[in-house]
Order: structure tokens, then sequence, then C-alpha cells
């Protein structure tokens, strides 16, 4: 299947979703200053502030940026956008990679990160209700004295309504999933201003159609995202860490396969080629040997911990690997990690002064080892840095071109080496994305990915959800 090449800020965005008149912005921006006060803002440090993400796509920022403080303000705000037809882009952090929080048609940003309360945490029953502005660090953070964690680590300290509208995941989704997995329900405010809740904390339903699940990933362009009810779990009793060292890829590769299939619940395993491992080094002085590595961690009582690092080296030998060098010392496993973490910022290490391109793709883990070793040769052909890093527990793996912008024939070959690694992926039966979500950049492939039916029913939806076209347009599907 073909996925064709297109201009290097092309955002996609759907041309029925025309700008708001000058007059229906100012009706706008005025009802919410007079309701508001100071959490309205329309300077322009702040608008493009919100604007901005980490992609080559130029910043696109809104006409005003608001901070609600609940799930009713929000539905004022969306309430009132909806009456003149001005866009809403639900923000949070704004770490998210493909362009989700650019504002191509302008309107008003709703920033929820002042909504913090966390409103309940049922230790019995292993779950917790919390307002989308809570970042994942924060729940944790008041979960510890209860012995209790959320596990879904994107990186970032991401907020947790912006995770769910991404479908995120993370290091540790080869044992705990992704965002889809550990979302019981959620409170949205949809396109026309009403609420719906989408569930109950019961974890299990066969009643009614999934909105949870229809809403999880949406990225902000079928509702907005306003609390959302999580599964938790209990913080194991030992966690072991370590690094392994290869003598290839393709052996990193095919010793992460073996340890899934063999049965070995491991809570993290990420992929890092040699050349990640340099940036590691240059960034966060980690001093390990310049070669492909597997990062590990194992979570349980502390033989059983003992005894899945003990076979994963066994497992390891067999491909070349080792020796494999595990820790359970906390601050061994955090500095580890926050180097992991800080991959992006490693990368650019290895060129100072370039930019560069986050993306990722993800296949069934039996064609891993092969579509890594394929990329790392395009890599090489085409001439350019671009570091490999990968949750390679369950396929997912992540490169970053390094390049000088104001290059054509670098941005050139950048871009037709992006266009070739998501065909390759979905040659190999994956995806264009198994966890940055599509936004503004990935939008070209859905076609070759879903197929032009599939395509259909997802503009069906969203037509059908959002008639006017207001909720983060341009994202996701051309209308």
């Amino acid at each position: 299947m073909d996925v064709p090449a297109v201009a290097l800020h092309e955002t996609s965005a759907s041309a029925a979703a025309l700008p708001p008149s000058p007059a229906a912005v100012a009706a706008v921006t005025q009802a919410l200053a007079a309701s508001f006060g100071n959490r309205l803002i329309t300077s322009l440090a702040v608008r493009q502030q919100h604007g901005h993400t980490l992609t080559w796509i130029p910043n696109q920022p809104p006409d005003a940026v608001v901070y609600p403080h609940s799930t009713q303000e929000v539905s004022e705000i969306v309430t009132l956008c909806a009456r003149h037809g001005v866009p809403v882009i639900a923000f949070g952090t704004g770490t998210s990679l493909e362009g989700h929080v650019n504002a191509p048609y302008g309107g008003v940003c709703v920033d929820l990160s002042q909504m913090k309360r966390i409103v309940a945490v049922n230790a019995e029953d292993l779950d917790c209700v919390v307002e989308a502005g809570v970042t994942r660090k924060e729940l944790n953070e008041h979960l510890r004295d209860m012995g209790l964690m959320f596990p879904i680590d994107p990186g970032a300290d991401a907020s947790l309504g912006g995770m769910a509208a991404t479908r995120a995941s993370g290091t540790n989704a080869v044992r705990y999933g992704t965002m889809k997995d550990n979302v019981l329900a959620l409170t949205a405010v949809m396109a026309d201003g009403s609420v719906v809740k989408t569930s109950t904390r019961a974890r299990k339903t066969s009643a009614g159609y999934d909105l949870t699940r229809l809403l999880v990933g949406s990225e902000g362009t079928l509702g907005i995202i306003t609390e959302v009810t999580l599964k938790l779990h209990g913080i194991p009793e030992a966690i072991a860490a370590g690094v392994c060292p290869f003598p290839s890829i393709k052996a990193a590769c095919d010793t992460a396969i073996m340890t899934i299939q063999t049965g070995i619940p491991v809570a993290r395993i990420e992929l890092l080629d040699e050349v990640m491992i340099k940036g590691f080094n240059l960034h966060s002085k980690l001093g390990l040997p310049e070669t492909p590595m597997l990062f590990v961690e194992f979570h349980g009582t502390e033989a059983w911990v003992k005894e899945q690092s003990e076979r994963f080296g066994e497992i390891a030998a067999e491909f070349g690997g080792g020796p494999f060098d595990w820790a359970t010392k906390a601050e061994d496993r955090t500095r580890l990690w926050e180097a992991r973490h800080n991959g992006y910022w490693a990368g650019r290490a290895l060129r100072p002064g370039a930019d560069t391109l986050a993306t990722d793709v993800c296949v069934p883990i039996s064609q891993l080892a092969d579509c890594v070793e394929e990329t790392k040769r395009d890599i090489e052909a085409t001439g350019l840095i671009a570091p490999i890093a990968g949750h390679v527990g369950d396929g997912n793996f992540h490169t970053q071109p390094l390049l000088d912008l104001a290059d054509p024939d670098e941005v050139a070959r950048v871009q037709g080496f992006l266009d070739r690694l998501v065909k390759r992926a979905l040659a190999m039966g994956g995806t264009c994305t198994g966890e940055h979500g599509v936004g503004q950049k990935k939008i070209k492939y859905l076609e070759a990915e879903h197929g032009a039916p599939a395509l259909a029913v997802m503009r069906t939806l969203k037509r059908a959800l959002d008639p006017q076209n207001i909720l983060n347009p341009g994202k996701i599907v051309v209308l």
C-alpha cells in the first residue's frame, strides 16, 4: 500500500472548518472576560505557548486561553463557543508530540491545568476519580502512603485527562497496559456543552455503547474530558531494574521477544540503540558502553523478582547479551529511568543546535526485530542521525531524526525517511503510531492504515457528535 509524501508543514486540517468571524471571536472573548476575569488571557506570549508543540508544524496560537476550575465552567465555555461557532481546543500540560494542541483556525484554548482535585480514592476497590488537570506524578505522590500507584508512565509528567485523550502508554505498558486498559469511566463535555458520564466504577459492564473507549484516544475532537476514573495497583513489594548490552539490535529484540513469549511478567523492557546510548552518556552521564541495550524492570516479591531477573539474564546470554547488571536501590533505578525519560533531550545532545522530530510506530512483536533493523539500515542509507528507543515489550519503538530545517535537502531526506518508516510498519501489520497519537501530523496515514470505509465511519462519528466541527478541528479526521 502506498503512503503519499506531503509537504513538511502540511497540517491536513479540514477545509470544512472555516475560521470564525472576528465578530464571533470578539463576542466570545468579551463574554468569557466577564465571567472568568483574569482567568481569561489574550496575551500573545501565552497564546503562543498554548499553540506550541514539539513538532515541525508552525506555532498556531488560539485567540484566547481560559482556565476553568470545574466541569460546569468547561460546559459554560463550550456552550458559549458553540453558540458562536468558535473552535475549542483542550489543553493539559502541552507534552503531546503530533500537533494535538495547535489552533489552526484560532478559537479558545481551554487549559485544564487548574482542575487539580483528587475527587476520591477507593483503596479497597483499587480505583480513584481525579479531575483532568491532575498529573500522573501528583496522583502517585498522593497515593504513595496508601501503598497504591497508577502505573501508566509516558515519561513526561502529563495530565491524566490529556493521557486519556491521547490514549497514552509508556514504559510500563507491557505489564499494566495503556490508558485504554486503565480508564474505567470519564466525565466529558460534549460539543453542545452537555455533560456526559460514560460509565461507572464497576470493573466490567455490558450496558450500552462503550462511550469510555470512544472518548479515550479521541484527542479532544469528540468531547473534552474533565474527570477520569482510573484503575489503581498496589506498589510492588520489590522492584529490580537493570541494563543488559547486546552485540546487535537483532539480539536485543530477539531477547525481548523471547522474554515475553516465555511468560516472564516483565514490567518494563526498553530497547536503546547504540546512538541513543551515546546520547544518554552525553546528557545524563551514565557511562554505559555504546552498544544496543535493553533496560528492564521487574515487580513482585523479593524472591520472585530475583528469579525473574536471573531467568532474563539466561535468555539474554542465549542471544549473546550480557552481563545483565541489576539493582534494587531506588536511587539507582531512578537514575536509569530518568535518563530514559529524558531521551528526547539526550537525542538532541548528539547534534547541538539541530532541530528534531520524535515519532513512533508499532508492529506485532514477531516483526519487531525486522522492522527495527530495516529502519536502522534506512537511517544509515539516508545519512541521518536518528537514535532509536522503544517499548519493545509491545512492539512500539520511537526514532528521532536530527536535522537542519534550513537545509531543504536534509528536510526532504527526513520526510522521505518518515514516510518509509510508516509504510514499513503498515506492511508488517503494524500502525503509524503506537502511542503518540494522530494530531495533525499523522492524518495522512490513516486511510492507508484503516481503509476508506473505516475512515468514513470515523467522519460519521465526528459529524454526529460535533456537527459544527468546533472541537479541536483539523485533528485526526478531515471532514
